[in-house]
């Protein structure tokens, strides 16, 4: 039975020929395992079949059936059963782990708090099988702070429970927490396994912080866990979203692809990210070449390109390409990717029509990037009609608002601006504060509109107002449709000199900060402004710099007057 690629259904009836059967206590074992080998052979219906001629199943045998039926609902109902059973038969860890792997794939949360319940009757909750099970529950729930509460609680933790952690908090998108319990691990002399090294990069890829993206590299070659498939994967997914393609793209060219996707999507990414259109399609044609065969994730990389390129005739080709040639059913993301390039190519109606007409029922996002472009086309007839479909999916959405201003304060409609913050009060709506943020050897310096709380605020202002004259006798005039106030133009002017992106700036380019030559690495927590956009293209000539800003859409690259979005974002 332990050999490879023999019918369970053979050597079954080999044991009823032998006379060997379910009811004797001595052949347990072997029927047991045999349930488990029908399952790996995808004979779920015999397995089950099986596990009904036992008699008297003990708790190996449930635990076999249920962890057979781990990825389907009926697992909780013959755990259910097991704890109704006449011969009232106790789980064990392994029966919590198998059901609770059943719970994180559930739509409805509300059976893992309950089996918690259990797991402390029955004295189990300890056991580092079933806390690691239980975080990793509660984590996929959204309650990481239960997941905190579990893992905080055991008197023993090992690798498995520290990488638990790590994921659960990096998938709940607790950048800092996920890293810290990375360093409490290597604190307490816990080896880093696979797991917990690509959670921790995933944690702090998604915060584009570079420098610590670097250290984990250095010592995932250290334990020689960066040939690991899904290390790898992360490091270049990690590399990607720090905006360090080219590092990411020598990582991949480094490894032994052959037909592993997910490296291939994840380097397909870190191209969409930055509007690299050539090179994604590149690697698409070398992917295909090889025998690779695309998927959902790989056309989205593809179509997030063209989408951040502003290439809308593309855009949908690929996708009419992707449900076709390849047959793929494309995802929501897929034709938010459409109706977000035809908007911003000024075909406003046509991606109405495509989120009317696609199978999917429009979210939040689709009516963002549809009012997102009314703000980029000055159409404001369309945007409050659109305002009012997201907020009846997200009424605290503030997007929303701060959109809809937008678009208002370009037509100089300041009455109807008036209107909508007046609203959004009302409402007890609150506008997400905008910060930027650059790295400094490790550590990162956040700045806001107008701050002044920096320990170097008085050189950062000088050096500011030294960027603002050098730049403007190159020629940069101000985006004062920026500005959602009706005021004075000078004292319009004047407020966008403090913007948290050229804060940000000018601290990088003062003494100490980042050595000269090296580029200025800002991110950005919203969209970046139309004006500090048009600043930074002659702050980079006249500082001598490359500037790369990640904002909330893309990644940004200045360098010789120019931006890689090509001025659509």
């Amino acid at each position: 039975m332990a050999e490879s690629g023999i019918d369970p259904r053979c050597v079954h009836v080999e044991a009823i020929k032998k006379g060997i059967n379910p009811s004797s206590r001595e052949n347990r074992v072997f029927f047991n395992n045999l349930i488990t080998v029908y399952a790996n052979s995808n004979l779920h219906s015999s397995a089950l079949q099986l596990f009904h001629s036992i008699p008297r199943p003990n708790t190996v045998t449930w635990t076999s059936i249920i962890t057979a039926f781990s990825n389907s609902p009926i697992a909780v109902g013959l755990f259910i059963s097991m704890l109704r059973h006449p011969r009232r038969t106790l789980p064990n860890a392994r029966t919590f782990a198998s059901l609770l792997k059943t719970c994180a794939s559930l739509p409805n949360h509300s059976l893992g708090p309950q089996l918690h319940s259990l797991s402390f009757k029955l004295c189990l909750h300890n056991s580092p099988f079933v806390a690691s099970a239980f975080i990793s529950v509660y984590s996929k729930s959204g309650n990481w702070n239960a997941a905190c509460k579990v893992f905080d609680e055991m008197p023993d933790r090992d690798e498995v429970c520290f990488a638990a952690i790590i994921n659960g908090l990096a998938q709940n998108k607790r950048t800092i927490d996920s890293l810290h319990y990375f360093i409490l691990m290597k604190r307490q002399s816990i080896p880093s396994t696979f797991h917990s090294i690509s959670g921790v990069l995933c944690a702090i890829s998604r915060a584009a912080m570079l420098e610590l993206c670097m250290a984990i590299h250095a010592h995932a070659v250290i334990t020689g866990l960066d040939l690991d498939i899904y290390v790898a994967t992360a490091l270049i997914d990690g590399y990607g979203k720090c905006g360090l393609v080219e590092e990411a793209r020598k990582l991949f060219n480094e490894f032994e692809i052959g037909s592993n996707l997910a490296l291939w999507n994840a380097m397909m990414a870190a191209y969409a990210l930055q509007g690299s259109k050539e090179n994604v399609i590149e690697l698409f044609n070398s992917m295909e070449k090889r025998g690779v065969r695309p998927d959902e994730y790989t056309f989205l990389a593809i179509l997030t390109a063209f989408y951040n390129a502003g290439m809308a005739i593309e855009t949908e080709m690929w996708l009419n390409k992707m449900k076709l040639d390849y047959k793929l059913n494309p995802w929501i993301e897929h034709y938010t990717c459409l109706i977000g390039a035809m908007g911003r190519f000024g075909r406003l109606e046509e991606a109405k029509k495509v989120a009317s007409t696609m199978p999917y029922e429009p979210d939040a996002a689709v009516y963002r990037v549809l009012l997102s472009s009314c703000a980029n086309n000055g159409n404001a007839d369309s945007a409050w009609g659109l305002a009012e479909k997201l907020w009846e999916i997200e009424p605290n959405d503030d997007s929303a608002y701060v959109i809809l201003s937008n678009v208002y304060a370009g037509a100089s409609m300041w009455e109807e601006v008036k209107k909508v913050w007046k609203m959004m009060r009302e409402r007890g709506v609150r506008k997400e504060v905008a910060r930027s943020w650059i790295e400094v050897r490790g550590q990162n310096h956040v700045f806001f509109a107008g701050d002044k709380r920096h320990y170097r605020n008085e050189e950062i202002r000088e050096k500011v107002k030294e960027l603002m004259v050098e730049i403007e006798k190159l020629g940069y005039v101000a985006k004062l449709d920026e500005i959602l106030h009706e005021v004075e133009e000078k004292e319009k002017r004047e407020f966008l000199w403090w913007h948290g992106e050229k804060l940000a700036v000018a601290f990088g380019l003062l003494e100490g900060v980042v050595p000269r030559g090296k580029p200025l690495r800002i991110l950005k927590n919203l969209r970046m402004c139309k004006d500090c956009h048009e600043a930074f293209k002659y702050i980079g000539v006249v500082a001598e710099r490359e500037i790369i800003v990640r904002d909330v859409h893309r990644y940004h690259r200045f360098l010789n007057g120019r931006c890689s979005c090509g001025d659509s974002w």
